[in-house]
């Protein structure tokens, strides 16, 4: 059996937590619905356990362990903090990582219905954020460039399901974003990841930021995006007038990178209807509206 199909168990993660946290051991532990790259297991009721189980390497888990704690405390709204770092053993050779738990329900499985409140408290969110990285900052190899730089994981994405009576308003959005100017300002702090599964909704709005795994310093275009891939169809005007911070080049840019993201999606959603690995059923109708809210605009 391999790493990436070792089961993950109450058991084995208690097991781990007597082993290098005892004073935790006791506390309820019970499995987190979802999860990819790393499998989420609730403790008590104000932590987490984040497992890598997917991801080839423990990078992401230690970006967050790194930078989380630097940026919490001044972001407006929620996100998991590192508490407890767990190390490889005999038991589970891979890391994992006891983290706050962030109140509410991914959106994946749930709704905003408090549109201008959701867009309001994203773009808040986004403000924060996006601020100027140090020089030590993580860079990604897959995420945080230019829209040219993902060509290949877009033609990816939209041979296998654009809806044929789409591809061309599709094709045009896309094309769009690579012929926008590049980021000229300095690398700021971006998440990176910004879909319906990372992000919490409570009372309908937007009530967390979760899965930091891919935080690095980039183009904030790639957050942006998720004026169409996270808030609900109308909201992304509000969002923008919000945020303040964007010119047309980065709005083109984010544009094409929701895109993207809506066709990744929805492809994962037909992953996990053919129930093949990592595939996630709920994204699919996700991602669908996601790129009918990219093509009103």
């Amino acid at each position: 059996m391999t790493d990436t199909e070792m089961e993950i168990t109450a058991d084995l993660v208690r097991d781990l937590l007597r082993e290098q946290h005892p004073d935790l051991a006791d506390l309820g532990i019970r499995e987190v619905a979802g999860g990819w790259g790393n499998q989420m297991w609730r403790l008590g009721d104000e932590l987490a356990v984040r497992m890598q189980r997917m991801d080839p390497t423990p990078e992401l888990q230690f970006n967050e362990r790194r930078w989380l704690p630097v940026l919490a405390p001044r972001l407006p709204l929620p996100v998991p903090t590192p508490v407890r770092s767990g190390e490889p053993s005999a038991r589970f050779p891979k890391h994992w990582t006891v983290m706050t738990w962030v109140p509410g329900d991914p959106l994946d499985c749930s709704s905003i219905s408090r549109g201008d409140h959701a867009a309001d408290a994203l773009a808040d969110f986004l403000r924060a954020l996006h601020v100027e990285a140090p020089a030590d900052a993580p860079v990604s190899g897959d995420r945080g460039g230019h829209p040219k730089e993902c060509t290949a994981g877009f033609e990816r994405f939209f041979h296998a399901v654009v809806p044929d009576e789409l591809a061309d308003d599709v094709r045009a959005v896309w094309d769009d974003a690579v012929a926008a100017p590049e980021w000229e300002g300095p690398p700021l702090w971006v998440h990176g990841d910004l879909h319906p599964a990372n992000v919490v909704v409570s009372d309908g709005t937007l009530s967390g930021v979760i899965d930091f795994g891919d935080i690095s310093a980039g183009d904030p275009a790639w957050d942006l995006a998720a004026a169409w891939v996270v808030l609900p169809a109308g909201a992304a005007s509000r969002f923008f007038d919000a945020y303040e911070r964007a010119d047309a080049g980065t709005v083109r840019r984010a544009r094409g990178l929701a895109a993207m993201k809506s066709l990744f999606l929805m492809l994962m959603g037909r992953n996990g209807d053919l129930g093949l690995p990592g595939g996630k059923p709920a994204w699919g109708p996700a991602g669908r509206a996601a790129l009918d809210r990219v093509l009103r605009g």
